[in-house]
């Protein structure tokens, strides 16, 4: 069946906001732009099209050179983003005055429809990558771009905003070495991550660290107060600790500090102080806790994940022009490639626990709990 041509895209960020998005935004743009195509941007996911009444200047915007110039280096999102934007599960009032769901779907296929947008750049984890391939299957040409601080897309072999959120992490940890030493503490440092331990894992070996939970390795955390005090009997008398905000230990689950609502998945946080508060009882050594948390999302992105941002945007665009759509451009070095959208959907990558990072930490004598 014969492709028709394109002349008008649109893209939006949905999920969390992650360093490298503007960068995406500036790539597919220009790249747009450069074939002759309109390119759109839909404000805060898809909440530019299905609550226009929010946006007095208006929920979509027509994306220009002038408008994507000099914003590949920072941070965030021009175009806004949200996670509560599944127009699938659209967060409603019902008619008894409490919240619920609605399927929104159709207004959203309509509106290109009506509006002449022949296809769609969806940039977001996992979630919205979903979201994605639910709309391609009713009939939207869709592109994924995929978009996580986390690194648990699967297919791809990083995302963009994994290096930064490390990078940043790793930074945190080197600061903290010298005030532990100072007061011959432990220091316990959750990161954000959800049910996998990417940024836990990498930053913690490259940060130094003594101890590293996360969600793959159910923890004991007799273990790791045992670790704790060996290093105290050899004369380190301070340690270094992250959790990953969804680690768990083995009789127990992660800590949720807000259920999962209509179009929002629940919210994590919270075992870097239970584990504090547990190794403080079992080693008597004074303990403190650093949430990282968004800080771990803002600020402009490492040069590796602005350039794989703008390698994304390109190829999305590249992607279309061949006629693709249910796909998501995934990094497979030296080059990008295309992967089904339904083989991400749904799909996430943990930590491989046969991996040589993970290996790698215990090779080098670091605690996981285990």
């Amino acid at each position: 069946m014969p492709v028709s041509p394109i002349r008008r895209i649109a893209i939006c960020t949905g999920g969390g906001d992650a360093p490298g998005l503007n960068a995406v935004i500036r790539a597919v743009t220009i790249a747009a732009i450069r074939r002759g195509w309109e390119c759109l941007g839909i404000r805060d996911g898809f909440n530019g099209v299905l609550f226009p009444e929010r946006y007095p200047a208006g929920g979509v915007v027509r994306l220009t050179r002038d408008l994507v110039r000099g914003i590949a280096h920072q941070g965030g999102t021009i175009l806004g983003t949200t996670n509560k934007g599944d127009p699938f599960h659209c967060q409603t009032r019902l008619p008894d005055g409490t919240l619920g769901e609605k399927d929104r779907s159709d207004e959203l296929v309509a509106y290109f429809a009506e509006h002449g947008i022949d296809a769609l750049v969806s940039v977001g984890g996992d979630g919205s990558l979903t979201i994605a391939n639910a709309l391609h299957q009713k009939g939207l040409r869709v592109v994924g771009v995929p978009k996580t601080i986390d690194n648990d897309l699967d297919k791809t072999m990083t995302t963009f905003g994994f290096d930064s959120a490390v990078g940043f992490a790793t930074e945190c940890l080197d600061r903290l070495h010298s005030t532990a030493q100072s007061h011959q503490r432990v220091m316990v440092v959750e990161v954000m991550g959800r049910y996998a331990g990417w940024i836990a894992l990498h930053a913690g070996i490259a940060g130094n660290a003594h101890g590293i939970l996360i969600p793959e390795i159910p923890f004991d955390v007799d273990r790791l107060a045992e670790h704790i005090q060996a290093r105290d009997a050899y004369g380190q008398t301070y340690s270094i600790v992250v959790v990953a905000e969804g680690a768990a230990p083995r009789d127990g689950h992660a800590h949720v500090l807000q259920p999962a609502e209509a179009g929002h998945a629940e919210r994590l946080g919270g075992m870097g102080e239970q584990v504090a508060n547990a190794l403080q009882a079992r080693t008597g050594k004074d303990t403190r806790v650093v949430v990282l948390g968004h800080l771990l999302r803002g600020g402009s992105p490492t040069a590796f994940d602005r350039l794989a941002a703008l390698r994304f945007g390109a190829a999305a665009v590249r992607a279309l022009e061949e006629g693709e759509t249910g796909v998501m451009v995934a990094l497979a070095f030296p080059n990008v490639n295309y992967v089904p959208l339904h083989d991400v959907a749904g799909r996430m990558k943990a930590v491989p626990l046969d991996g040589d990072t993970l290996q790698t930490a215990r090779d080098v004598g670091i605690c996981m709990g285990d």
